[in-house]
């Protein structure tokens, strides 16, 4: 894909990202004022961990990473009937093997809950969990297929409805927590899951017909590109697997804190995750088929190129962010989410969680882009013998930290993970391009960090000098003066991305 594409692509999919965010953000706030940091909430929040287990080590990031690499060398091979048989064949092997694990964890999910996901809630919440969860297990089933049909469309270079997939989901979850909690209460939420996961499906299914895609009921398990997707993908579920085994070990550990723990864990993740999704996301499912099929035609020149650009553009938005979020988090959680159940106890403690979680922003964002790097290359065992190690650390951090900082621990335990994955990732790609553009990248780096770091101190400045200001106008304030002097230094610092961003906006 040629670069005007690219910026096409990724101003697609960054604007369908920020629907699906801004979208994400008012489901919390509906969310939150239903249900507060409530402990049927916190039931909720445990009965979605293993379905979504389920969903990512089979029809997830491990197949979409394996997926995507295979499927677009047939494309890039105009091998149009070698494509469609290898994505008729995954679709139609995931979505018999996600039924059948499905359905065994349903007439599992009671001794789950109770031995493996909650055994600190009390036998109310368990029974309540165990009924959301066999509930949310059809959204799984449903999510798989559509994981694969996204992956189709990414590949051919189209992205609006695949990025507008996710709006749609927020908006069924939303619905049922509006329509449906008040009566249902997070049943109703757990019935918003299973119907945006329907949405999510059936609004790609438009663009599969345009792409001439054809399904049918065969399964080729003799087709190469079958094989070259197992391959690929075996090694990547052993790293979700343990990525996945962390966000279980934290409910586990937050299902024995005081009741709201793991609710105000979960609202700050997504908090922290706002520009993540936005930038990182956004970016880098934009990305992934241009790395793919660059790798393909062995222009390694190009992809370095690539990568280099995309992160230098990537840490421009993160560092302001990470530290926004770190020091202006208060009047934030505040705006967004305190009203109905959720009042000022359930903002400290979200704020607690936020502050911890924002410090690995960058890290987060970061694997976004370096791991992909890894995927286009046809290299998903390297990420995860880094991922399974950081993981590692993750879990012996949350049990050092939740002692003497309670679930702010497990939030610091996976910023410090991250931060050490990232830095080690980009090191091993950097070593197997021979080079990232390193004088420029490290260069623009700590300039961004410096400019961040001047917005940072003028964001505590002025809250110090407002203490008692309106919630409104001291969210307002930090937006705007945050903004400014963070341009301001970007400018004094001579930053190009400074003067790229406008350019995109005047393309656009």
């Amino acid at each position: 894909m040629q670069r005007p594409s690219l910026l096409r692509a990724a101003t697609i999919v960054s604007a369908a990202f920020v629907a699906s965010r801004a979208l994400g953000l008012l489901r919390e706030v509906v969310i939150s004022a239903q249900f507060g940091t409530s402990a049927e909430l916190d039931a909720y929040l445990a009965a979605f961990r293993i379905p979504d287990i389920l969903f990512q080590l089979i029809a997830g990031g491990a197949l979409g990473s394996a997926f995507i690499p295979t499927f677009a060398a047939y494309l890039a091979r105009d091998d149009e009937p070698g494509a469609q048989a290898l994505a008729t064949t995954v679709i139609n092997l995931v979505l018999g093997l996600l039924s059948a694990v499905a359905l065994i964890i349903a007439l599992a999910a009671p001794w789950l809950v109770s031995v493996i996901v909650a055994p600190g809630f009390t036998p109310a919440q368990q029974a309540l969990t165990v009924s959301l969860m066999r509930l949310m297990l059809v959204s799984t089933v449903i999510f798989g297929v559509s994981g694969i049909v996204m992956g189709v469309l990414n590949a051919r270079q189209h992205f609006l409805l695949p990025a507008l997939a996710p709006v749609v989901y927020n908006l069924a979850i939303t619905g049922g927590a509006l329509l449906l909690g008040p009566s249902l209460g997070v049943a109703g939420l757990a019935l918003g899951v299973v119907a945006g996961a329907a949405g999510h499906l059936l609004i790609q299914v438009p663009a599969l017909m345009r792409a001439h895609f054809h399904w049918s009921s065969a399964v080729d398990l003799r087709h190469p590109g079958v094989h070259a997707v197992a391959r690929l993908m075996g090694p990547r579920v052993v790293g979700l697997a343990i990525t996945q085994l962390n966000f279980l070990v934290n409910t586990i550990l937050a299902s024995g804190l005081a009741a709201g723990s793991l609710a105000a864990l979960n609202y700050a993740w997504l908090l922290m995750l706002l520009p993540q999704g936005i930038i990182a996301q956004a970016m880098a499912t934009a990305l992934f088929p241009t790395l793919a099929a660059q790798s393909a035609r062995g222009e390694t020149t190009a992809l370095r190129a690539t990568l280099s650009s995309s992160l230098r553009g990537l840490l421009f938005f993160m560092l302001p962010a990470a530290v926004g979020l770190m020091v202006a988090g208060g009047p934030l959680v505040a705006v967004l989410l305190q009203r109905g159940r959720f009042g000022a106890d359930s903002t400290a403690l979200t704020v607690y969680a936020l502050q911890f979680y924002a410090l690995g922003l960058v890290g987060h964002a970061v694997l976004e882009i370096v791991t992909r790097g890894f995927y286009a290359l046809h290299d998903t065992r390297t990420p995860v013998m880094i991922g399974v190690a950081a993981m590692a650390l993750n879990l012996l951090l949350s049990l050092l930290l939740i002692g003497p900082l309670s679930f702010g621990g497990l939030a610091l335990a996976n910023s410090i993970a991250t931060l050490l994955e990232a830095a080690a990732i980009t090191w091993l790609l950097r070593a197997r391009l021979g080079g990232l553009d390193g004088r420029a990248l490290s260069g623009a780096a700590w300039r961004m960090a410096l400019a961040a770091v001047v917005m940072g101190a003028c964001l505590a400045g002025f809250l110090a000098l407002a203490p008692g200001l309106n919630l409104w106008l001291s969210a307002l304030g930090c937006l705007s003066i945050g903004g400014a002097a963070y341009l301001g230094a970007a400018y004094a610092l001579r930053i190009d991305e400074l003067r790229r961003v406008p350019q995109l906006l005047r393309r656009r």
